[in-house]
């Protein structure tokens, strides 16, 4: 059963209690993805293991709990589910069902502006979020460049730009990760500005 689900997400990490319940999980607005284009849910698991699925006009209250090897029960209106929770990153939640090969999706949505109501606005939520990510691995990281082919390094993508506005380097050199061996990426400072 997890096979299925690793294939299909890659990269998950397991649902820790200590780290994720009271940070990531409680009180956050959980939009499900699945059948997002018919119907639009919001799922909140509170702290007192109640469980609000908010769809249009109306609430439903429902029960959730957790055990000791983190598999949740969440009573639903189809009966009695059990999944194992996983996170692919701090907004975007798996519920792997335990019983059948199926999962439910969910992006935390507490803290983003806009709406998401269809699969397009899923589209924009994730592309606005990763790259704000980008842009701030990028600005914290460090990369080589190769100028007549002598390397210099390594500098923050800022240090670069700045000799390029300059006019010290082109925008054009190739650039390395300080943890990449080689070149092979076909990187150039001009993509790295283009990023922050």
């Amino acid at each position: 059963m997890n096979d299925y689900l690793h294939n299909t997400i890659p990269n998950l990490k397991p649902f820790n209690y200590e780290v994720h319940h009271d940070s990531h999980f409680i009180n956050k607005q959980w939009v499900l993805i699945n059948g997002i284009s018919k119907k639009k849910s919001i799922y909140t698991f509170k702290a007192d293991n109640i469980l609000e699925i908010s769809r249009k006009n109306h609430v439903i209250k429902t029960t959730w709990n957790i055990n000791l090897q983190n598999i949740f029960s969440i009573e639903t209106e189809d009966g009695n589910i059990t999944v194992k929770a996983y996170f692919k990153d701090d907004d975007i939640l798996v519920l792997n069902n335990q019983s059948k090969e199926e999962f439910a999706m969910y992006i935390n949505a507490t803290n983003y502006d806009d709406d998401i109501n269809s699969v397009e606005d899923i589209q924009a939520f994730l592309k606005d979020k990763y790259q704000k990510k980008v842009s701030t691995i990028i600005y914290d990281h460090e990369f080589y460049y190769i100028e007549k082919s002598e390397e210099f390094g390594p500098f923050k993508v800022e240090v670069l730009a700045e000799k390029v506005k300059s006019g010290d380097i082109s925008a054009y050199c190739f650039v390395r990760d300080i943890n990449e061996h080689d070149y092979s990426n076909r990187l150039r400072i001009s993509d790295l500005i283009q990023e922050l």
